[in-house]
């Protein structure tokens, strides 16, 4: 009895990889073709056709009956053989009958009648045998016995599979397909050509894979699998064909992504992989020069104010950027607004050359990302404001700015005069609003006034050929901007440089891929890449060390790099800009 154990397990296996790696001719023939095999008693040569086969269990005589290896003919004939671990039977399925084995029950049932396992089964040498009269009848196979050569010659045909229904009229589709290769690299991309078509040319509507993967990263030999379904939902017989994978590497499984995907592309990543691909790349080398002809007004603190008040003030006279972040802490619906006051004793003039606004919201990141990407657009604006001698005009004014919500905004301006420009959060904007509102204390986050309100970093990206990286907002190889501010009457630094933009050039940049990292924590927020607005990601966040993103690709051919970006509201740093070099693969 465990020796019959052991030859179901066997037989099991055998059927699954029977199942596994079928041939796609068996699998999809129109017409069927005669089998013909030749077997001798207790030899273990046979034939199958012209072709010598060797048995590790021939054929032989048992009661005078002949026995023959219920794998081989099985195998031999195309016999559908399945294993049930639960029942512990085996079904053979032969044209119009359904055959069930238990050796544990002693019994062999067909089509429902049941037949003792002894009369037509038998274990010799640990190998199932099955009588070869009794099988033949099953299958339809005619065969010979010569005793005096001790040969057993067995003819079957089996008969072709119809995909046409009767009662519907209608006829299953096909389902088949090709490689575009007979072989493939590790790592290199797999073409599927679709071949599959629907005989009554009515389309097919559905397609089912298994196994097509993209591409593979390990040598062997791999079944691909399709089933198809045509508009009145007939489904194909499922379609099976081995892919061959060679011992030859064309791209890792690292590379893969960075070297065939496109922008935008979210790369998965572990500890492992940054630890070994990503982590402490050495830096690429850059020339750094800031631009301090625009100062940047910073009011992010109170960050989340809870009374009204002004939130910061100062002076501008000529070029300047305002950027505020806040968030609503009261309990009241208020509004958010900058006013422009004039102490001078002419008229100051105020223009508006560039902005980035965005409607209030409870989400931080959606808040920050928004209003730079409005600023990063750069749409052409042409706004101007005068403010008389001794007045205070509203320069902007906000919508309603409800409790719990959040506003970020830019405004790159210009005046021919010194103006006052306050921040503040009231209820109501009046003519005495500024001398009734108190100035809101400084609560931790970023306030003051810097004069550096954009970096320029030129890069050298012609001709490195190690993956390499700039990082951002780490106030080590990107320092944090110093400023003064004037309600502390102290230096400040600019954590984070928000509101600082970069302008990142390369000349001639080499075949790459430009990937962003998220290291400090949650990020979402735009870049701008020769003059297009790419976002990161496109929908939700990109959480720190679990992902990277493929920002963009260059081709080699492009004259210039130009990379400009804005640190968004709600985002945290460092992050680091990945470069990696994109060698020509054939």
């Amino acid at each position: 009895m465990k020796q019959l154990k052991r030859e179901l397990s066997v037989i099991m296996i055998i059927c699954l990889l029977t199942l596994m790696y079928g041939m796609p001719a068996a699998q999809a023939a129109v017409s069927s073709s005669t089998t013909y095999i030749v077997l001798y008693v207790n030899k273990a040569d046979a034939f199958v056709g012209s072709e010598k086969v060797t048995l590790d269990a021939p054929a032989t005589i048992l009661k005078d009956k002949m026995f023959v290896p219920a794998k081989f003919l099985g195998d031999t004939m195309g016999m559908k053989v399945e294993w049930n671990e639960t029942s512990r039977d085996i079904t053979m399925a032969t044209p119009g009958f359904n055959i069930v084995l238990n050796a544990d029950k002693k019994s062999v049932w067909i089509n429902g009648l049941m037949t003792p396992f002894d009369d037509v089964a038998a274990i010799v040498n640990g190998r199932l045998m099955v009588k070869l009269t009794w099988l033949a009848d099953y299958m339809g196979a005619r065969y010979t016995y010569n005793d005096e050569l001790k040969r057993v010659d067995i003819i079957y045909t089996k008969a072709p599979t119809s995909i046409y229904n009767t009662a519907t009229n209608q006829s299953k589709p096909v389902a088949k397909f090709s490689f575009a290769k007979e072989s493939y690299r590790m790592g290199e991309p797999v073409k599927y050509v679709d071949l599959s078509y629907d005989p009554d040319a009515e389309g097919i509507a559905k397609y089912e894979w298994t196994g097509n993967q993209e591409a593979f990263f390990q040598a062997g030999t791999y079944p691909v699998s399709l089933t198809v379904t045509d508009g009145h939902g007939n489904k194909s017989e499922t379609y099976t064909r081995n892919i061959v994978i060679e011992d030859k590497e064309f791209l890792s499984a690292v590379e893969y992504p960075i070297y065939m995907k496109p922008p935008g592309t979210f790369i998965k990543t572990d500890w492992s992989m940054l630890w070994g691909h990503f982590w402490d790349l050495p830096e690429l080398p850059k020339s750094a020069t800031a631009d301090a002809t625009r100062p940047v007004l910073v009011s992010d603190s109170p960050e989340e104010f809870t009374e009204k008040g002004i939130l910061y003030q100062d002076k501008i006279n000529g070029k300047a950027r305002l950027y505020a972040d806040h968030v609503n802490g009261t309990k009241d619906k208020l509004t958010l607004a900058i006013m422009a006051t004039n102490k001078t004793n002419k008229p100051v003039t105020i223009k508006t050359t560039n902005k980035g606004e965005v409607w209030p919201s409870v989400y931080a990141n959606l808040i920050g990302n928004e209003a730079t990407v409005d600023f990063l657009m750069n749409d052409p604006l042409k706004e101007s404001l005068t403010v008389p001698v001794n007045q205070t005009f509203i320069f902007k004014q906000f919508p309603d700015f409800y409790p719990g919500q959040g506003i970020n905004l830019f405004y790159d301006v210009e005046t021919d005069g010194e103006l006052q420009m306050s921040f503040v959060a009231t209820d109501a904007i009046t003519a005495t609003t500024l001398q009734t509102l108190p100035l809101l204390p400084f609560t931790g986050h970023v306030r003051g006034t810097f004069p550096v309100s954009q970096v320029n970093w030129n890069i050298d990206a012609t001709s490195f050929t190690k993956p390499s990286r700039l990082v951002i907002g780490d106030n080590k190889s990107d320092p944090f901007q110093p400023g003064f501010d004037p309600q502390r009457n102290q230096k400040v630094t600019n954590d984070g440089n928000y509101g600082v933009v970069y302008k990142i050039h390369s000349d001639q940049p080499r075949k790459m891929a430009i990937m962003i990292l998220a290291k400090g924590g949650v990020f979402k927020g735009p870049f701008k890449i020769n003059g297009e607005i790419r976002l990161v990601p496109e929908s939700g966040v990109l959480t720190p060390f679990d992902n990277m993103q493929i920002l963009a690709k260059t081709t080699g051919k492009e004259k210039s790099l130009d990379i400009e970006f804005s640190p968004p509201a709600g985002s945290a740093f460092p992050i680091d800009l990945i470069f990696y070099p994109l060698e020509d693969k054939e």
